[in-house]
């Protein structure tokens, strides 16, 4: 453009908008008008007739490829209402027609033809917004009517389905899933799951079944109406009744409101099998044989008749809900599981230390076993040099689904101490999420029990070296 723009236009447009809110689409743009010493100056660009017409000038220029038509020069059109320029339109006469001179006819007439030109445009365009808005509509309605039906298809697919997940439910049975082959394994159970089909491939068991309500009578060894108690007690009456889709809903419910649930009852001690489960956790596993022994005659560790260590879960008000079990019979034992009828949600194996008995429990410590949980309990024993101020209990828990989440909300202080493995890394960053609060603690090796034993086997060598010194 000519009228003193040397500068670049970009650099005094600082925002432009496109209103496409009107008949004839167009764009605000905002000018400062600096000249080119810098000075804010809007006479520079616009002061005086000869300069507003250079400015019309090349902006016509500019526009002319897109078919917009240049103003009359020297018009001496004022400014009307669009209501006298459709009076004109409509009439054909303006009211003060006689007294303009013919320069200004010469405008009105210009005017005029624009008038009629946008008034045109604004009714072909009104018919076109009219009838985009019709089919727009009936497109709606033909959406809302489709959605309807796919509301209702899925409803009914999902009053189709019969079970649970089997995953959940062999998860609440206490079965833990291993690595490499996916299976579900507990005490006397190897379960593959496809599905809803199940096989248990344990050698005792060899059979196979489908649905939640097979897979519930067999671990728990119960008949159909125990079953049926079981999922309502661990689902709720809206998973237990999808699990039984194919009886009636009211006899399934009646069933659970009144048949009894399967109470958890511990494993029966063998106190024949103490020593051997006393010497994996003392020997093998580095644990002091006083925190063991300790233990053991609170009731909180104890031999079955399988030789599995026992570790009784209790809830946070101190009622024995279920068992961990641990493996000890044999060289490679690895073993572990749940005891029949355990809830993992309502209880956890935890030990506490240091405070006063009275205390609130100020520092939680969470670990992935009762092993590992007693492991850490030590370690921190001997860091410390004796017991923390802050009463702590160390808590194990293998699962973001078995977190007393209320409980560790109103810590002061939730620690979460698991191993170096993946699934310790994953345990780690659910409980964070849950819990932002939270601190993370890695132990140097695997897990807390291996550093245990290390420690353990240092201190052995340094005072092997120095009776040697001694004998010397």
């Amino acid at each position: 453009m000519s009228n003193g723009w040397t500068r670049r236009e970009s650099d005094r447009i600082v925002r432009a908008e496109l209103h496409l809110d009107e008949a004839t689409p167009h764009l605000h743009a905002y000018f400062v008008p600096i000249d080119e010493k810098g000075q804010l100056r809007c006479n520079h660009f616009f002061d005086g007739r000869q300069k507003m017409q250079a400015f019309q000038d090349s902006y016509h220029t500019a526009m002319q490829h897109l078919g917009l038509e240049r103003g009359i020069k020297g018009s001496k059109a004022q400014h009307q209402d669009i209501k006298d320029f459709y009076r004109i339109v409509e009439e054909g006469k303006d009211l003060e027609l006689g007294k303009l001179s013919p320069q200004q006819l010469q405008a009105k007439a210009a005017d005029r033809d624009r008038a009629v030109k946008r008034k045109s445009e604004m009714e072909l365009t009104a018919k076109q917004l009219v009838k985009e808005n019709e089919k727009l509509q009936a497109l709606k309605q033909q959406l809302e009517q489709e959605n309807q039906q796919l509301r209702q298809q899925l409803s009914q697919q999902a009053d189709q389905l019969r079970d649970l997940p089997l995953e959940q439910v062999a998860w609440q049975l206490g079965l833990t899933k291993t690595k490499g082959d996916d299976k579900w394994r507990g005490e006397n159970h190897i379960i593959n799951i496809d599905r809803t089909k199940w096989y248990d491939f344990h050698p005792s068991q060899d059979f196979g079944g489908g649905g939640a309500i097979d897979l519930v009578m067999h671990v728990n060894q119960c008949e159909f109406k125990g079953a049926i108690a079981w999922l309502h007690d661990r689902f709720g009456n809206k998973g237990m009744l999808r699990a039984a889709r194919a009886y009636m809903d009211r006899q399934a419910l009646t069933i659970a409101q009144t048949e009894p649930t399967q109470e958890f009852v511990p494993p029966a001690e063998d106190e024949s099998n103490w020593q051997a489960v006393h010497n994996y956790l003392t020997q093998k596993r580095g644990l002091p044989e006083n925190l063991v022994v300790g233990l053991k005659e609170r009731g909180l560790i104890y031999a079955d008749s399988n030789q599995n260590a026992v570790f009784l879960m209790r809830s946070l008000d101190g009622e024995t809900v279920g068992a961990f079990l641990r493996g000890t019979f044999g060289e490679n034992n690895t073993f572990m599981g749940y005891a029949r009828s355990t809830k993992r949600t309502d209880g956890w194996f935890y030990v506490g230390s240091g405070g006063q008995p009275d205390d609130e429990i100020h520092t939680c410590v969470l670990c992935k076993s009762p092993i590992d949980a007693l492991s850490k309990a030590m370690l921190s024993l001997e860091e410390n040099k004796g017991m923390p101020q802050e009463k702590t209990m160390y808590l194990a828990v293998d699962s973001p689904k078995s977190l007393p989440l209320e409980f560790l909300k109103t810590r002061p202080q939730v620690i979460a101490a698991f191993g170096n493995d993946d699934a310790s890394e994953l345990m780690a960053r659910t409980i964070k999420e849950l819990l932002p609060s939270s601190t993370r603690v890695r132990p140097q090796t695997l897990d807390w029990n291996l550093e245990l034993i290390q420690r353990l086997l240092m201190s052995q060598e340094k005072r092997f070296k120095q009776q040697r010194g001694l004998e010397r």
